[in-house]
């Protein structure tokens, strides 16, 4: 497999003191956050189909428009109160820094669930405690891209990001198992069946708020807040390497040189500027496009739904015990955090955003598209009644297999993509900006998948569900052929030449740009190098002179 040029030049201008334990323990306490939305989406769907459950809240009661309406209420709060968590987010995250949003959406998420389990039979009460848990989950997925994106060498920002974007399915898989293990351990008759596996969101909120009190600011923040002896130091830290060194030199002159540009192009701009900033400015639209289309795109793929309808899509599939069809989603989990892992580890910056992007999105519509035809086939009443001959036995098996590879394409491309790019695009000045108005919309799509899809299954047929699905990856294919740039080995502050090209030169021909800040430190590396040189050869010679 061919590494790209980026890459290479990035690791080897990258001194392997870089490569630390503090770089490495900021990276897990920020990306282990996001479990936070694996364990909600991974739990909430077994929880509703849990017998203990339904019967507490009367989700065995009415007609099957109902219980939809009442079930997709109670899954999508979460969602709700995360569009709002998005955009808090933005306001924390510029005023009190990225450390101290991470400790306030650590307790919004704990004191959500405590609320949430110490419900006797309230729906409104369950509906209360999701909607202020969302508003801490909702800040996750603008805390942990951000930190990790302004704290990682530009050589392995992708992987190091990407940790976030595999977390999710590390929560997916611990609730899926959690869920399976209540089903089969504990009595439907008592309401511990579905608490249980609900207080793992207590036990990652309170281990992560702890966690947080043994890391730093990142220098970037500390840099914009005017701070700057902070910012070398929390630099110095996170790198293990002395202040005069030319890899701190040169990362801290890109962080200030474009804080500079920033401030000189935007002198005297209120927060509301920002706004117009975001809006006016022609570069600033296309990030905000990509952001948005990703989200859009990558939202109505389908993956989100099938991770949080999963026992419901394997009852249609066949698998119609309660314990069977909750092990078959724990399947799920365990492929899609493997895949997450190998994506993040192996691919996003080996082979590129884009060329991951391609593979996934194809992986996904093909599996899908194949799950479409068979349910147009073979109908659910007719797997439902098992009446099925030896072909469709091994059809439907293959159906199964396909929601697994689903869920391998996902995590390759849209999931990972979704907060890459969403932490890579931004100027330092928008980021928080830029990043929350995204993640808001990314949570106003989930609010509204979650809330459709039981009634879309109802409307067209879990045929035409998936059918539907599949056509949006196809659209999805051409949308990142033409608009979406490659920014692998790229720092952050060299993103502005990329977006200052012409609109339709971005996609297609953006990695042909230079990168400044390779540049400054293959320019002091050189420097460095014929320093030595010189120095050496003056020693030979005079040797030589006494000799």
């Amino acid at each position: 497999m061919k590494i790209s040029f980026g890459k290479t030049e990035a690791m080897a201008d990258t001194p392997k003191q870089v490569f630390n334990w503090r770089l490495y323990w900021s990276t897990f306490v920020f990306g282990i956050l996001g479990a936070s939305r694996g364990l909600d989406e991974g739990l909430v769907g077994g929880m509703v189909t849990l017998k203990s459950f339904s019967t507490e809240f009367g989700l065995n009661q009415g007609s099957k428009e109902q219980i939809a309406q009442t079930t997709s209420n109670i899954t999508s709060m979460v969602q709700l109160g995360s569009i709002i968590g998005a955009l808090l987010a933005f306001l924390l995250c510029d005023n009190i820094g990225r450390i101290r949003s991470f400790q306030v959406l650590c307790m919004l998420w704990l004191v959500g669930f405590i609320i949430v389990i110490t419900s006797q039979g309230s729906v409104a009460q369950v509906l209360g405690g999701r909607f202020i848990a969302g508003l801490g989950i909702g800040m996750t997925t603008v805390v942990g891209p951000t930190y990790l994106a302004e704290t990682a060498p530009r050589a392995v920002r992708g992987m190091l990001t990407n940790i976030f974007a595999g977390s999710v399915y590390l929560g997916v898989m611990i609730a899926y198992f959690s869920n399976w293990g209540a089903s089969i351990n504990i009595p439907w008759t008592s309401r511990m069946q579905w608490v249980a596996p609900q207080t793992a969101h207590i036990g990652f909120a309170g281990a992560l708020l702890i966690m947080s009190f043994t890391v730093n600011e990142t220098p970037r923040y500390l840099t914009m807040k005017n701070q700057p002896e902070k910012a070398i130091s929390a630099l110095c830290k996170l790198r293990q390497l002395p202040a005069d060194h030319p890899f701190v030199q040169a990362e801290l002159l890109g962080i200030r040189e474009q804080l500079e540009r920033e401030k000189e192009a935007t002198h005297g701009v209120s927060r509301w500027g920002k706004i117009r900033e975001l809006l006016m400015v022609p570069a600033n639209r296309y990030r905000l496009m990509l952001g948005c289309m990703s989200q859009i795109l990558g939202q109505w793929s389908g993956a989100s739904a099938i991770t949080i309808y999963a026992p419901n899509f394997f009852a249609t599939l066949g698998k119609t015990g309660e314990s069977e069809k909750l092990f078959a989603t724990c399947i799920v989990g365990v492929v899609k955090l493997s895949a997450a892992y190998l994506s993040a580890f192996f691919l996003i910056e080996f082979i590129g955003r884009r060329r991951s992007l391609y593979w996934g999105i194809t992986l996904q519509m093909i599996s899908i598209l194949y799950v479409a035809i068979f349910l147009g086939i073979i109908s659910p009443d007719k797997l439902a009644s098992g009446n099925l001959s030896e072909t469709d036995k091994q059809a439907a098996t293959g159906a199964v297999a396909m929601l697994y590879i689903s869920g391998v394409g996902w995590t390759m491309g849209w999931n990972s993509f979704q907060y890459l790019v969403n932490a890579e695009i931004w100027p330092l000045r928008l980021r928080a900006l830029g990043s929350s108005l995204v993640m808001c919309l990314h949570f106003i799509n989930q609010y509204g998948n979650t809330k459709a899809v039981p009634l879309m299954v109802l409307a067209m047929t879990s045929y035409g569900f998936f059918a539907f699905c599949a056509a949006v990856c196809f659209l999805g294919l051409l949308w990142v052929w033409f608009f979406v740039p490659e920014l692998a080995g790229r720092s952050l502050e060299s993103t502005d030449e990329l977006f200052n090209l012409p609109w339709y030169k971005i996609g297609r021909h953006g990695a042909k740009t230079p990168d400044a800040e390779a540049s400054n430190e293959h320019a002091w590396a050189n420097e460095k190098d014929e320093a030595v040189a010189a120095e050496s050869k003056g020693f030979h010679v005079e040797e030589a002179r006494r000799d």
